[in-house]
């Protein structure tokens, strides 16, 4: 039987632990049995470094609920990095740590970006020949590949990316099957993929991918997954707010599983027989009063396809 969670809404709970404390215990009543950590949103990592205390903190509030944890890294974590290369490897090791103290079996992380999201103003579209962005994955493979026989026990699940427009390919990992080649390149047992189906619905949409055919390639790799839904229009990065956003179906939204149009019954099918992993309802906080809804609606999928859940 697999468990359903939900996200530790970094911006909700803005490193307060009683915000944490508050939804941790909003889970139990929404019927959760796991919870996603999101690592830079309890400032549990400080300057690249985990702040022990913090994370003593933390672990006495997780151990009072009965959850099956996974964690986030920092979403600006950036291997490939070019101005501070050192730092990022020293946040990617203190997350691990961090997830290793509080007995998470996985962490999610995002893959590197040629071009991040912060610069897309300043540096413009992407301008990288391909043997520069050959190298930067081969710096990124390197340092995943030391992360991982550091940490044996805590997956490192790389995570496929969502498409910009304009801006787009910014991210190698917008494509699940090129992610799928980075984590063969790595070549490690504990370093494997999030299926994040929100994501993979935005690219199928933007690149004309077959999203079935794309899990399907993916699934000897999927570890973890990101259950929300959208309705498959990519914005370009300016493009914030949601409540401009869901009138015309636009962007990221991270909505209740239901409330857009992923066909997650076709997807699932490619991989959730042989699945282990958590599946987490990864909800703007927007929505978080619908959790329990979203988890609901996420199970009676898997009961058609003759999955079960706890």
């Amino acid at each position: 039987m697999l468990n359903i969670g939900s996200n530790i809404n970094e911006a909700r709970v803005d490193g307060s632990l009683k915000a944490l404390q508050h939804d941790l215990a909003a889970f139990l009543g929404f019927g959760l049995t796991a919870a996603e950590i999101s690592i830079h949103g309890l400032d549990a990592v400080k300057n690249g470094s985990l702040d022990r205390r913090r994370t003593s903190e933390i672990k006495t509030i997780l151990a009072d609920f009965p959850f099956h944890y996974s964690t986030h890294a920092p979403n600006p974590l950036n291997l490939m990095d070019r101005s501070y290369p050192e730092l990022h490897r020293d946040v990617l090791h203190a997350s691990l740590e961090f997830s290793s103290e509080i007995g998470a079996r996985c962490m999610v992380y995002h893959p590197g970006r040629y071009l991040v999201e912060e610069e897309f103003g300043i540096r413009g579209s992407l301008s990288f020949t391909s043997h520069e962005k050959q190298e930067l994955r081969n710096h990124e493979a390197g340092v995943l590949q030391e992360a991982a026989d550091a940490f044996p026990e805590v997956i490192i699940a790389m995570e496929n990316a969502r498409p910009y427009r304009h801006h787009s390919p910014y991210c190698y990992a917008e494509i699940p099957k090129k992610l799928s080649k980075q984590i063969q390149r790595i070549n490690r047992l504990n370093v494997r993929m999030t299926l994040d189906f929100g994501h993979l619905h935005l690219s199928a949409r933007y690149y004309h991918l077959d999203a079935v055919e794309e899990v399907k390639a993916a699934a000897p790799f999927i570890a973890h997954c990101h259950v929300h839904d959208n309705f498959g229009r990519s914005v370009y990065y300016t493009e914030k707010s949601q409540t401009h956003q869901i009138p015309f179906g636009k962007g990221d939204s991270h909505m209740p599983v239901g409330w857009g149009t992923i066909p997650f019954d076709e997807l699932f099918t490619e991989f959730i027989r042989d699945y282990d992993g958590l599946l987490i309802c990864e909800l703007r906080s927007r929505y978080f009063d619908k959790t329990g809804e979203s988890a609901e609606n996420l199970a009676a999928i898997l009961q058609k396809l003759g999955v079960w859940v706890r």
